[in-house]
């Protein structure tokens, strides 16, 4: 539940209750009252006000996720692939994109412009596996980049992961043109069985 409020936004009401009540005991002349709200109720409501403007949306699921996939997270996902997912659908502060150093890593972020961004989540089954897919829009990397980097993507996010890069859904970006998703589909695979020792 916490993760879906932004702490922004509870430090901006918390100073913004302190600043009035500071306000409200100057005024009735009630000096003790009156420094708490000073004190306490200016630095976080400039706290929050700080945090609102470095402030990373989560990233949107592009469908609900089923009760069946829910459970073969819980049995399947490995810990990279609970960790990504959790990453990036909390409010996030300081950074510009989620996944801004990952693509950094991988070569498929030249400059802060041409930045791939991350659109959208989705977890699925596929064939019994537990599948986390990461929706890219990549106006500036091109498909072909994507499949390049698909062996150095599976070694970043591995072990015990195979990864597809797909053709996502079209979409519209916010200056108005047309995108086309880039999907990566990131897939548990089974673990090597260990060999018997004699």
């Amino acid at each position: 539940m916490f993760r879906k409020i932004p702490l922004s936004w509870v430090l901006l009401a918390v100073g913004s209750v302190l600043t009035v009540v500071g306000f409200w005991a100057y005024i009735d002349g009630n000096s003790t009252l009156n420094l708490v709200g000073f004190f306490y109720g200016i630095p976080v409501l400039l706290g929050g006000a700080a945090l609102k403007a470095a402030e990373l949306k989560p990233v949107p699921y592009r469908e609900e996720t089923s009760e069946a996939v829910l459970q073969l997270r819980k049995d399947q996902a490995t810990p990279t692939q609970e960790q990504l997912r959790k990453d990036v659908t909390r409010f996030r502060y300081g950074q510009e994109a989620h996944l801004d150093e990952t693509l950094e890593r991988l070569g498929l972020s030249p400059t802060d412009e041409e930045r791939p961004i991350l659109h959208s989540i989705v977890e699925s089954d596929h064939d019994g596996r537990y599948n986390l897919t990461l929706s890219f829009a990549s106006p500036y990397i091109s498909f072909e980049a994507w499949q390049e980097k698909r062996e150095k993507i599976e070694r970043f996010f591995g072990p015990n992961i195979t990864t597809d890069i797909n053709h996502g859904a079209e979409v519209t970006s916010k200056d108005g043109q047309s995108v086309m998703l880039v999907d990566v589909a990131l897939t548990r695979i089974a673990e090597a069985p260990v060999a018997a020792t004699a």
